[in-house]
């Protein structure tokens, strides 16, 4: 089943052109990486297909319902209601964990399920022992976000998207604020998550994780998709030159 599709978006800054015709579709189950170099607009790709960003043209669906839509040059989005169904869709985990300082890690997962979900406390609370246990944080429920690591903090930050039970999850450079002990950890749970056939789109910049934990990564570059398919295809053998030298000067940096 198609989870997600998105049709000629576009996205300007100040006249500059960030995304130019961009196009994906994301299948249940799929785990995508995308990659390219900095600046290439692989965050503001995930900021506008999250509706984090205002994108200026182009069509986004979520499992069939038109979330955006464009028509004689004008971008119309589905109704207030619709969208709000829309975004259940979804999780986003960012880069610098956004968590809430003056909230315990337990209820920085339990607080937007019971609120805004308005779903029952105790089965919520049950759910978050499961979540913490499962992330390697049973015992940390009580802490506070300055009393973690930031690995441990982005763990909470993964946990806190998967108590919203979503259809699909979003990463925008997960490991990019933790240092390499702590970016193991984080990448171990991603593994996990893939593995139990959780449809994932992730912006990364550690390609051999890419490379192992993908159905299909997409190239990016100036706005564009320069190259996309198995790990396989765009890691191991690029057919693009600009793709090959962005590999080699990653390769390089390792």
């Amino acid at each position: 089943m198609e989870i997600l599709k998105i049709e000629n978006l576009r996205k300007s800054f100040n006249g500059i052109e960030v995304l130019k015709d961009m196009n994906m579709t994301v299948n249940e189950s799929e785990v995508i990486s995308i990659i390219g170099p900095s600046g290439s607009g692989k965050s503001t790709f995930l900021r506008c297909m999250t509706f984090l960003e205002t994108p200026d043209g182009g069509e986004i669906s979520y499992c069939g319902e038109k979330a955006m839509t464009e028509s004689s040059g004008r971008v119309r989005y589905a109704s207030k209601q619709d969208m709000k169904r829309i975004k259940g869709y979804f999780s986003l985990v960012f880069q610098n964990f956004n968590l809430f300082p003056h909230r315990s890690v337990l209820q920085n997962i339990t607080d937007a399920p019971i609120k805004v979900q308005g779903r029952n406390r105790d089965e919520v609370l049950s759910e978050a022992k499961v979540l913490l246990e499962k992330i390697g944080l049973a015992d940390r429920g009580s802490a506070y976000p300055c009393e973690l690591s930031g690995g441990q903090q982005q763990r909470v930050a993964i946990a806190r998207s998967l108590a919203m039970k979503p259809r699909m999850l979003f990463f925008d450079e997960p490991t990019s604020a933790l240092d390499p002990e702590l970016t193991s950890e984080v990448l171990k749970i991603l593994r996990e998550i893939a593995e139990e056939k959780m449809t994932m789109v992730i912006v990364t910049h550690e390609i051999e994780f890419a490379k192992n934990i993908s159905d299909r990564v997409i190239f990016m570059s100036e706005g564009v998709v320069v190259e996309e398919g198995t790990p396989q295809q765009v890691i191991d053998s690029p057919s693009n030159q600009r793709t090959q030298m962005f590999l080699k000067k990653m390769h390089e940096k390792v």
